[in-house]
């Protein structure tokens, strides 16, 4: 499997990076209705999202705004309320009624017994390590890894970009190389 690439903006000071990890396949729970409409919350029985998670609403009738292109567009992220409920704090109903649809989504992979190592290299300099037995980089659920940098690790950083790699290994010590892409450094939350 390649390596998905993802570059990460940092910006001065302390950064704690949610690191979402997916696996190449999807869920696909259905839509059994609108719940409220501002936020928009739908009920989705037993969706078995792991979190706060991207997914693409798909063939939802009534409603085509709400659909997504999972292979064109980016996903919507859902929060979820319980085990049946999701919402979007950024939708609103008015007055829509929707029959049908589902979710789609990729499902998390599983980090149970993992290590994670995500390495920083600037050219010229030493590599910056932050891992899951070491310091800086935790799992936090299903799919879920938390990157930490503090703010005396950030400001250190005098380079403008530097490529990083995220290694997975797995419970059976086999490894993978998870995620790559370039550090850039001093941008917004939105890399510029």
């Amino acid at each position: 499997m390649q390596p998905a690439c993802i570059d990460l903006p940092v910006t001065k000071g302390t950064v704690r990076q949610p690191l979402l990890l997916m696996q190449p396949l999807f869920a696909y729970p259905s839509i059994a209705g609108i719940l409220e409409e501002a936020p928009l919350r739908l009920s989705v029985p037993a969706h078995g999202l792991p979190g706060d998670w991207p997914v693409w609403p798909e063939k939802v009738i009534g409603w085509p705004a709400l659909n997504l292109d999972r292979m064109r567009e980016a996903g919507r992220l859902a929060r979820v309320i319980d085990a049946d409920t999701i919402e979007f704090n950024e939708l609103t109903a008015n007055g829509e009624r929707i029959t049908g649809g589902r979710l789609a989504y990729r499902l998390p992979i599983d980090l149970t017994g993992c290590r994670a190592e995500l390495v920083i290299s600037p050219a010229g300099l030493s590599p910056i390590v932050f891992s899951t037995t070491g310091s800086g980089l935790s799992i936090t659920g299903p799919g879920r890894l938390l990157l930490d940098i503090s703010a005396a690790q950030s400001v250190g950083f005098a380079w403008e970009s530097a490529p990083y790699a995220l290694r997975i290994t797995w419970s059976d010590g086999s490894e993978q190389e998870y995620l790559r892409g370039r550090v850039i450094n001093g941008g917004c939350c939105h890399g510029r």
